[in-house]
């Protein structure tokens, strides 16, 4: 994650903060009707933000039958996710367009870090526990250890739930601390798992401890979870990020995860983070969709924007 801003150490645990925060969902909620029909993007930027989008995604495969050789295939297509002919049409063929990064299970770690060897693609791994964060500590911090090791450059990690619902939020800051530590060098991405919390209050909450305690990034869900990403949980998190730094002067990263598999999906998120964050949350220093399937539609809709008609399916193959 190559970064121009400083990385978040952490602050001390502010619970004034914390316990005094409230959230206006009737307000959130027509704030994120205006999101997708207010500005469509102009039909010449259109390819630019589709390509941007491509950029920000980490390349997902989190299946119980995962094999070295669907990790190997996953990242060809992270280190060409646009064939080179659409590229060239585009007027791009120079610059080096691959996606975010690769995310897999801690034991596919070593497969996706020898795939993408001679490339700068970072490979991240879920840990701790996931998708539901309940085995004991020590357990969840060795699992860090095991895939920064492995070579991880980033990790995803998930929060115990249970702090949130009954409010511990000492507990969870601990937490996350130890889990920071283990990272080292490795960006945190704190996976909030918003599906399961109660209420937007909670996930603005939750927000703020996972930013307290060192995170780097910020994310929405594991795709795990009944519900996603949503547009007004993810305003919701954005705005804690704005108001963390306001009051600290550190820039957190944003992933919506989950769910968003269409362009017209990425490009509401892209002008939610334009919006409210501004410019620099539409690169992938600091924003990433957690996504598997939306690749194939945005390279539908480039084929789309170059050709004037859609490509069959098999035209584009993930794998």
């Amino acid at each position: 994650m190559s970064s121009n801003h400083n990385r978040n150490p952490g602050v001390p645990l502010d619970l004034d903060w914390v316990m005094g925060a409230h959230v206006n969902k009737s307000a959130v909620e027509r704030r994120v009707a205006t999101l997708p029909l207010r500005r469509t993007v102009k039909k010449e930027w259109q390819a630019a933000w589709l390509l941007r989008a491509v950029t920000c995604i980490d390349l997902t495969t989190l299946a119980g039958d995962d094999t070295p050789g669907r990790v190997k295939r996953l990242c060809a297509k992270a280190r060409q996710p646009i064939r080179p002919d659409m590229l060239e049409r585009l007027g791009v063929d120079g610059e080096r367009i691959t996606v975010g990064a690769v995310c897999v299970y801690p034991n596919r770690v070593a497969d996706a870090v020898h795939a993408l060897q001679g490339s700068d693609i970072p490979v991240a791994s879920v840990a701790t526990g996931f998708p539901a964060g309940q085995t004991p500590l020590p357990q969840r911090i060795q699992e860090i250890e095991q895939a920064v090791e492995a070579g991880a450059r980033e990790i995803d990690v998930v929060i115990a739930r249970n702090y949130v619902l009954t409010g511990d939020w000492q507990a969870m800051y601990d937490e996350l601390q130890q889990f920071r530590n283990a990272c080292g060098e490795a960006h945190m991405k704190t996976i909030l798992a918003t599906g399961d919390l109660g209420t937007l209050k909670q996930v603005y909450q939750a927000s703020l401890v996972a930013m307290m305690a060192g995170s780097d990034f910020i994310k929405t869900s594991t795709g795990k979870e009944s519900v996603n990403a949503t547009l007004e949980v993810s305003l919701v998190m954005t705005r804690a990020i704005r108001e963390y730094l306001e009051r600290y002067g550190y820039k957190i990263g944003f992933k919506p995860a989950g769910g968003i598999s269409s362009a017209k999906q990425a490009m509401a998120w892209q002008s939610l983070m334009k919006e409210e964050l501004g410019d620099d949350w539409l690169k992938n220093d600091l924003f990433r969709f957690g996504a598997s399937s939306l690749l194939t539609d945005l390279e539908r809709q480039l084929y789309h924007y170059i050709t004037g008609h859609y490509a069959a399916k098999h035209h584009m193959p993930m794998g």
